[in-house]
């Protein structure tokens, strides 16, 4: 009896003799998933041993967390950009779509990674939720990276074109929104017509797309969603901001050299030192939000460029869950940095949730725009 007790539970719930110490020798992390998943598994995955079952509960600990960090941060910025006034501007529009899309992505993904996790530690809802949650992950993962880039655009025109750039408003936000969800969605369906295919991943316990399989069209696939999902982003944002601090770099030297030809201190005035320091914090909190999610979806993207085409012998299950884990974390990132650096959203914070001890300072009724479009979407 004490030896049953002593089973793991994983290899038990796949209707496996009850073995001490948890799996026999040669003992195979195929073993432990139910018959109806055994087709969708990869043979890469049946060389490794199951996993410690410790795993199993550190990461659905971890995950308990960053699900309710997530979903309550995310749920508080848009319930205050929905609720106030000064928080609804066109650039915004970003930033509430950006919350939405990380909202969703924890909501979809959380609770089923917990579960699994909890109860032995395989994917226990079948073939086609596997299907669905990672598509949907993919969706609102793709969405949320896209978004970033949309901002980061933004501020580009806002900030480096100045008066010659396109005014944002409603209707071409909404159009940039529009194009953002179907760009997602159009690199996330292509699974289900048969190029690419989603397939349970690591420590089996979740899902996503088969970057394993070495035919052409598997191949093509990641490799297409490698360049056109990660690197273009990458590049589009890494571009925007270079530009956005060359233009205050390059714009704060002028100012200085005109103001010691005419033997002043500043050619500014309080409001105009106000907004530019504004639009250098702006910068400083793009180039950290950047690095960030470079941190985060970076480890993700290199596993899945190596499954595709590198040497596959070191991609063992943990090796993949922990940067997909750290990837999908990526959507607690932004509730943290608005409420730290954006000071309209700190502003709003205040009034809501006057215990969170927040301290900050309207700003005078006759800034300049220049202060105000930057503060509004500083959290790119």
């Amino acid at each position: 009896m004490d030896n049953h007790l002593n089973a793991s539970f994983a290899y038990r719930s796949a209707g496996k003799p009850p073995v001490v110490w948890g799996f026999p020798p040669g003992a195979s992390i195929i073993d432990t998933v139910p018959e109806d998943m055994l087709d969708m598994i990869h043979p890469h995955w049946k060389k490794f041993p199951p996993v410690n079952p410790m795993w199993h509960y550190l990461l659905g600990l971890l995950y308990i967390v960053l699900g309710i960090t997530s979903i309550t941060g995310n749920s508080l910025v848009l319930h205050l950009f929905m609720k106030t006034k000064d928080l609804k501007t066109p650039a915004n529009m970003f930033v509430v779509n950006l919350a939405f899309s990380d909202l969703c992505m924890m909501i979809t993904q959380f609770p089923m990674f917990v579960l699994n996790c909890f109860n032995g530690g395989v994917w226990l809802f079948g073939p086609f939720l596997c299907e669905l949650y990672a598509c949907t992950g993919s969706i609102f993962g793709l969405c949320s990276i896209c978004t970033m880039a949309a901002i980061s655009y933004d501020r580009y025109n806002v900030i480096v074109n100045g008066m010659n750039g396109t005014r944002m408003t409603y209707g071409r936000a909404g159009a940039f929104i529009l194009i953002v969800w179907a760009y997602a969605i159009g690199w996330s369906i292509p699974p289900f017509v048969g190029w690419g295919r989603y397939i349970p991943e690591g420590i089996l316990d979740s899902c996503s797309f088969d970057y394993l399989t070495r035919d052409a069209v598997t191949v093509s696939y990641t490799c297409c969603l490698f360049v056109f999902d990660y690197c273009l982003p990458l590049f589009i944002i890494v571009f925007c901001y270079y530009h956005i601090v060359g233009a205050i770099v390059h714009h704060e030297r002028a100012l200085r050299e005109q103001a010691k030809k005419m033997n002043v201190t500043s050619l500014r005035s309080n409001a105009d030192q106000n907004a530019q320091s504004a639009e250098i914090r702006v910068a400083k909190v793009a180039m950290i939000n950047i690095s960030l999610w470079v941190a985060m979806w970076t480890p993700y993207a290199a596993i899945v460029l190596q499954g595709a085409i590198g040497n596959q012998e070191k991609i063992t299950p943990l090796v993949t869950i922990l940067p997909a884990l750290i990837a999908k974390s990526a959507s607690i990132a932004n509730p943290i940095i608005y409420a730290i650096s954006h000071p309209k959203y700190r502003l709003a914070l205040q009034t809501a949730l006057p215990w969170f001890c927040i301290n900050e300072k309207a700003s005078p009724a006759g800034e300049t725009q220049s202060q105000t479009s930057a503060c509004t979407t500083s959290t790119s």
